[in-house]
């Protein structure tokens, strides 16, 4: 079993900036590929980004692209999503997963942490 803590989400107007942090414990975290999911209100959970297990590939949806950066720190069994130039389309609840079931970029993953919110005002 892995267990994963979100944390760092909250109220950005737009424009700004945040940093999610996402501590895997248990069973080892770090050799999983991670990625960072999302549900806005009203909509379905959508893959935002991952990133393979040594951190050398990373993967992003369209619309966060140039904005969003997610990293790893195996060491300290910590996945990161950078945002910046938030938008008020990106408000949604940022779920951590690592493991996914199919292919790295779609929304289904093994495990789940508990989400954090992030909300971006106009």
């Amino acid at each position: 079993q892995v267990q994963l803590v979100e944390s760092g989400g909250g109220l950005v107007q737009a424009g700004g900036s945040l940093r999610l942090s996402c501590e895997g414990t248990g069973r080892t975290g770090s050799t999983y590929p991670m990625g960072w999911l999302r549900r806005g209100p009203g909509l379905e959970r959508e893959f935002v980004a991952s990133i393979n297990w040594s951190g050398s590939n990373t993967y992003y949806r369209d619309s966060v692209k140039g904005r969003f950066t997610i990293s790893r720190d195996n060491g300290k069994n910590t996945v990161y999503l950078q945002m910046n130039s938030l938008k008020p389309e990106d408000t949604a609840v940022y779920y951590c997963a690592a493991d996914p079931i199919g292919v790295i970029t779609d929304p289904l993953w093994r495990y789940w942490g508990q989400g954090t919110q992030v909300t971006v005002s106009s």
